[in-house]
């Protein structure tokens, strides 16, 4: 969710799924469609609601990747291993990748 300030008779903090966003227009105050076909106006400028829309969507974004990284790692802990084998493979070698697989293969049997 994002927050933004409703403006009426004073400003009124609340929270947006910005999912629900069709438009969002300067007219001259700052007016936002929902899907539902409601009308918002709000204090924001129409660029710092679109601003917050893409801090919310990189956050969700974020946290989707790194949880996923997480599942991958529960279910195989030897991930981390041949990553590990891997970035030090290409510590000084810039042409072929057969010794990172290699290496890679080497730990994974010698377990």
């Amino acid at each position: 969710m994002i927050t933004l300030h409703r403006l009426g008779h004073k400003l009124e903090i609340f929270r947006l799924n910005p999912d629900l966003i069709v438009t969002v227009e300067a007219t001259p105050d700052t007016v936002i469609t929902l899907a539902t076909g409601a009308k918002i106006v709000v204090a924001e400028t129409p660029e710092r609601v679109a601003k917050a829309v893409r801090e919310y969507r990189v956050e969700i974004l974020s946290d989707a990747l790194k949880l996923r990284h997480q599942q991958r790692r529960a279910e195989n802990p030897r991930l981390g291993a041949v990553r590990i084998a891997a970035e030090a493979g290409h510590e000084g070698h810039h042409g072929s990748h057969d010794n990172v697989a290699d290496f890679g293969r080497r730990e994974l049997a010698a377990e």
